[in-house]
């Protein structure tokens, strides 16, 4: 397969061991890590075989110290994280292209999910409710937010994604895990409610309180939104924008995950903790209000931290 010069990009996730290497020339990325990593190359092998828009694993192995590797073709130079950062024009939306970039590689990910359902009923929806929500961790940190009201609240999430079609998923699914070509990163796959991963690609923005330096407008959210609710029409399924809700529900305790600082010094730690247990809160109140959660009424991080965070944005 050649010879190739590797540069460091990051190291991975805490969560997840290793670093993500680049060759000079930018066509193949190197993913170096523990056991663990054996499993997402076959799913991303897996993955491949099923449609889905990744990169093609190259070559796999052990190295003398026992490190897993994998090669992989690039999709592309650029995440959409740092295009949509590269081409802001003086103001803070994204660029109209990003979002169509996204729109088109989220749309060829969710009809390939949708042509291949995986076997599973309400066992494995509520595991995914686990999993995807990180609800224990979430539950033993913030143990005031385990309350009947808040079970009430993902119970119905539950009941309302009963028919949908259970996929196999991303879990992570954002502009800095897709490229123009495809989207990378599968660490955390696993089953998921069909359009899960997809619709909340520009949502989750609103979660990071206005820290990317960028955010999504009401009109591109609506216009991407479009998009993939045609897609999935298209392959027989419902429309992914009627779950919304109970999407991003699930996805506001994952937000609160692992977040509850253990160093009393860290004030800003600590105030981003609070931040995100308020979007939980604000989350919940819309759902049961109107069945579904609108990200434009979050305050911003800076908001919340004057005080301005008690009440909805107008």
């Amino acid at each position: 397969m050649g010879t190739f010069a590797w540069q460091l990009v990051k190291q991975r996730t805490a969560d997840a061991e290793g670093a993500v290497f680049v060759s000079a020339d930018g066509t193949r990325y190197r993913r170096t890590g523990g056991t663990a990593l054996r499993d997402e190359a076959a799913f991303q092998q897996k993955a491949a075989s099923l449609g889905y828009p990744v990169p093609r694993v190259l070559a796999q192995g052990e190295r003398d110290d026992g490190t897993f590797f994998v090669d992989e073709e690039s999709l592309g130079i650029q995440s959409l994280h740092e295009r949509a950062l590269a081409l802001l024009d003086g103001g803070q939306a994204v660029a109209d292209q990003v979002v169509d970039e996204l729109g088109e590689v989220s749309a060829r990910l969710l009809a390939a999910q949708a042509r291949h359902p995986a076997p599973g009923g309400p066992r494995e929806l509520g595991e995914w409710v686990e999993q995807a929500g990180f609800t224990g961790n979430v539950f033993t940190e913030n143990p005031d937010l385990d309350t009947p009201r808040t079970r009430a609240a993902l119970a119905r999430a539950t009941r309302e994604l009963g028919g949908v079609p259970l996929v196999w998923g991303h879990l992570d699914y954002g502009l800095p895990n897709v490229l123009p070509a495809g989207v990378i990163d599968w660490q955390h796959h696993g089953l998921v409610p069909l359009g899960y991963d997809v619709a909340l690609a520009l949502e989750v923005i609103a979660f990071k309180g206005g820290t990317k330096g960028y955010a999504a407008t009401s009109a591109q959210r609506k216009r991407y939104l479009a998009l993939l609710d045609a897609a999935a029409q298209a392959a027989g399924s419902e429309p992914v924008s009627s779950h919304l809700g109970a999407f991003l529900l699930v996805k506001s305790l994952f937000f609160l995950a692992l977040m509850r600082p253990t160093d009393p010094a860290r004030a800003d730690k600590h105030q981003k903790w609070h931040y995100r247990r308020h979007l939980v809160l604000k989350g919940i109140e819309q759902y049961e209000r109107t069945g579904t959660i609108d990200t434009a009424l979050f305050p911003t991080l800076d908001d919340f931290a004057a005080g301005q965070g008690a009440a909805d944005r107008p």
